[in-house]
C-alpha cells in the first residue's frame, strides 16, 4: 500500500473506574504494552506511536521500545492524536486511532479501517461496527449505535435504539436477523481533515448525545463504516481487567 499510514494511541494516566489503567501489569506486562504489541501485527502502519500524558505512562512506553509522543492535557483522545499528527508527522496521509485498552484487538480490523479510505475516496473518515445480538447490548444508552446506508456511510449514531422497529417484534429480530449495530470506538482519518476537526467547535448534536463523531457528520463529512464480525473487549473496570488477565494466562498455559 503506497501510502503513509500511522497508528497512534492515545494514552493518559488518569482513568476513573480503573486507576492507572494503562500501567496494570498482573500479567507481566504492562496493558498499554499488550495494546501496543497487537497493533505491531497489524501490516498497515508506516509508524505506530503512543501519544502519552504522564510522567510514569511515558516513561514505561519508551522502556517496552515503543515510540511515544508526549502530549499536554486534552479533552479528549482525538485532540492529543491531532497534536502529534501535526507537530511530528506532516507527510502522513492517513491516522488511525487505537484505544489503548484493548489488549486483545484484532490487527486485521485496523488494515480493515485503512482500506475503507483507500476504497472511499469520499469519504473523510472511517470506523467499524458490529451486530448486536443481545437486549442488554442492544437497550443500554451506554452502548452507541449505528445507521448505515447501503454503501456503507454513516446516516447517524445515537445511544438511543436507531432504528426504531414499529411494527415487528424486536426480540424477534434480534435473534433472527439483527437490524442494528453496535459502533466500536475505532476510527481512520485523512491527516487533514483530522486537523481541521478538532479545531471545529463542539457541534450541537455532539453536545447533546456526547459524541465525537456528530461534530463530523454535522459538518457535511463521509464517515465510511466497515461492519465486523467480533469486537475487541475493552478494558474498564478492574472485573474487565481480571477476565483479561485469566485470558491471558489460560493462552499462556495452552501454548506448546
Amino acid at each position: 500500500m503506497d501510502r503513509t499510514v500511522v497508528g497512534v494511541i492515545p494514552a493518559r494516566e488518569a482513568s476513573t473506574r480503573l486507576p492507572r489503567k494503562l500501567l496494570l501489569s498482573e500479567t507481566g506486562k504492562p496493558l498499554i504494552q499488550h495494546t501496543y504489541e497487537a497493533a505491531r501485527q497489524a501490516g498497515c502502519f508506516q509508524e505506530l506511536v503512543v501519544a502519552a500524558e504522564g510522567a510514569e505512562l511515558i516513561d514505561c512506553v519508551r522502556g517496552f521500545g515503543a515510540r511515544c509522543e508526549a502530549t499536554g492535557e486534552h479533552p479528549s483522545g482525538t485532540d492529543r492524536i491531532a497534536e502529534v499528527i501535526g507537530k511530528s508527522f506532516p507527510h502522513c496521509e492517513i491516522v488511525v486511532n487505537i484505544q489503548g485498552d484493548e489488549p486483545e484487538l484484532n490487527p486485521a480490523h485496523l488494515e480493515q479501517l485503512v482500506q475503507l479510505l483507500v476504497d472511499c475516496p469520499e469519504a473523510s473518515m472511517s470506523t467499524l461496527a458490529t451486530p448486536i445480538r443481545s437486549r442488554e447490548v442492544r437497550d443500554s444508552n451506554s452502548c452507541v449505535k449505528v445507521v448505515c446506508g447501503a454503501d456503507g456511510r454513516a446516516l447517524y449514531f445515537s445511544r438511543s435504539l436507531i432504528p426504531f422497529c414499529r411494527d415487528q417484534n424486536a426480540d424477534e429480530l434480534l435473534e433472527r436477523d439483527s437490524p442494528w449495530l453496535l459502533h466500536l470506538g475505532l476510527y481512520a482519518y485523512r491527516r487533514e481533515f483530522l486537523l481541521g476537526l478538532t479545531k471545529k467547535p463542539v457541534s450541537r448534536l455532539e453536545k447533546l448525545e456526547k459524541l465525537e463523531q456528530l461534530r463530523a457528520l454535522e459538518a457535511g463529512a463521509r464517515i465510511q463504516v466497515g461492519v465486523v464480525e467480533h469486537p475487541a473487549v475493552g478494558i474498564d473496570t478492574p472485573e474487565d481487567y481480571a477476565r483479561f488477565v485469566a485470558r491471558h494466562r489460560g493462552r499462556i498455559g495452552s501454548s506448546p
